[in-house]
């Protein structure tokens, strides 16, 4: 039987190994998740608040030990990683509150005595989740999913094994009924076989462009819902009317954030002429200033990257970006030593030929870009195959508002860094995925929309649309 392993990225030592379950254990949490279902879809909306509430309780009165888990695991400040614990309380609140306003019938007006749409659960649903950020991109699949009546399965990614099993173990002290959310510790290459699986009605998946390549074609191909968060190569765009100071302070953190592996993380930095000396200066000082070390440190700015084999990838990008005709002005190699660091690194002057000028680079690197005109920083913006989140700094009205009309993204947050929140509805454009996760748009994605026509049987049929489809 395989193995997965937690190995802490701070020093490169294996923590703990635990065994994948076998194909037989898969089959028999399946069969639990169906069962669960059928109990769990007819518990009114104020039984589940009040389980989805204590989930937030067991997060919010643990966060320090579930912040630690996070921090060993994958290499975010501890900091950060207790942050990430009370925004997955702060999720689990929002949808225990407002989910059965989200689901509430909706009158039409129509031919019939009474028209409405019915919002309905759907069944067992798999979560294909990634290592970033490894509570709150779950929780914010399951809290929404749960209320809904649906129950939850989750494969995590390999790496954060003892973060899956406490995810579960969460739920569990709630009082979530046995099968309603569990964890399969299993493989890459057993998703599909689970997908295709006729107790699975949909899938949704946070990770990289070929893994939701992979899991959408297979759900597609066994005609199931699948909802994608890929990417995102997020432009952070500073016009002449911004306020400088403000921005340069927030690009360092948005291109720094869980240690610069964030989907939605500022990663191009597209600057007009007039204020491009001046950005970049700050910039670079500010990001040479931060400081690297260990992620319990309090003290500690920026940890190390989750993986060995991510800090080779991104030693990678940018020798590549730089051999092409990129300038290092701070960073640019390894710290050397133990554990999984690279330093803050600012890069200028990418070639549009180069393949690092629109690749994703998932770690603590800026790339920075000199624009003459509006029309130019939309252009390359735009000039990506991503589209998830954009922020772009200007006072002037008119700008706002081409901004908003023409960038080409799911978000674009004005004189703000991008963020996920429970109010508003995430994802993205092009091949950063499609659907949406929280808010109201998130909880209507894995249920039936159900349309529903009462005619009284005293009344004169309708022949309306009777020879249409």
């Amino acid at each position: 039987m395989a193995t997965m392993a937690t190995v802490n990225p701070a020093t490169g030592e294996v923590l703990a190994r635990f065994d994948e379950i076998s194909d037989r254990e898969v089959d028999a949490r399946l069969s639990r998740a169906r069962e669960a279902f059928r109990a769990w879809r007819q518990r009114p909306f104020a039984e589940r608040a009040a389980v989805m509430h204590r989930a937030a309780e067991m997060l919010d009165g643990r966060k320090e030990h579930w912040g630690r888990t996070m921090t060993l695991e994958m290499g975010k400040t501890l900091q950060s990683a207790i942050a990430e614990t009370e925004k997955c309380a702060w999720v689990c609140r929002y949808y225990a509150e407002n989910a059965e306003r989200f689901l509430a019938d909706e009158e039409v007006k129509a031919s019939a005595t009474r028209s409405f749409v019915h919002f309905l659960p759907l069944g067992a649903v798999l979560a294909v989740m990634p290592w970033n950020f490894p509570f709150w991109q779950v929780f914010r699949f399951a809290a929404p999913a749960l209320m809904a009546g649906n129950v939850g399965l989750l494969k995590h990614a390999s790496n954060v094994p003892q973060c899956a099993l406490a995810i579960e173990e969460v739920f569990r002290l709630a009082g979530f009924p046995e099968g309603c959310f569990q964890t399969l510790l299993i493989g890459s290459s057993r998703v599909s076989r689970v997908i295709e699986d006729e107790r699975i009605v949909a899938v949704t998946l946070t990770g990289s462009e070929p893994a939701g390549a992979s899991v959408a074609s297979t759900a597609a191909r066994v005609i199931k819902k699948a909802v994608l968060e890929l990417g995102g190569s997020d432009p952070f765009v500073v016009m002449p009317s911004a306020n400088l100071e403000l921005a340069v302070k927030t690009a360092v953190t948005a291109r720094t954030i869980n240690n610069g592996q964030s989907c939605i993380a500022a990663k191009r930095f597209i600057v007009h002429d007039a204020v491009y000396d001046r950005f970049e200066w700050e910039l670079v000082e500010r990001m040479r200033a931060l400081k690297v070390g260990d992620p319990m440190d309090r003290a500690t700015d920026v940890g190390p990257l989750a993986t060995a084999s991510e800090l080779e990838k991104l030693v990678q990008q940018v020798a590549a970006a730089v051999k092409d005709g990129a300038r290092a002005l701070t960073g640019g190699k390894p710290s050397g030593g133990k554990g999984y660091y690279y330093p803050p690194t600012v890069l200028a002057g990418i070639p549009r030929s180069s393949p690092s000028y629109r690749d994703e680079i998932f770690g603590p690197v800026a790339a920075l870009y000199r624009v003459k005109s509006l029309d130019e920083a939309i252009e390359v913006a735009n000039d990506v195959p991503f589209g998830l989140g954009s922020s772009v700094w200007t006072n002037d009205q008119a700008e706002r508002r081409r901004f908003i009309d023409d960038l080409e993204a799911g978000a674009t947050f004005v004189n703000a860094m991008v963020a996920s929140d429970p109010r508003l509805p995430f994802g993205g454009v092009k091949r950063s995925g499609f659907g949406r996760e929280l808010a109201r748009e998130g909880i209507r994605e894995f249920v039936n929309v159900k349309t529903i026509v009462v005619q009284d049987d005293t009344a004169q049929p309708s022949k309306a649309g009777a020879a249409t489809e």
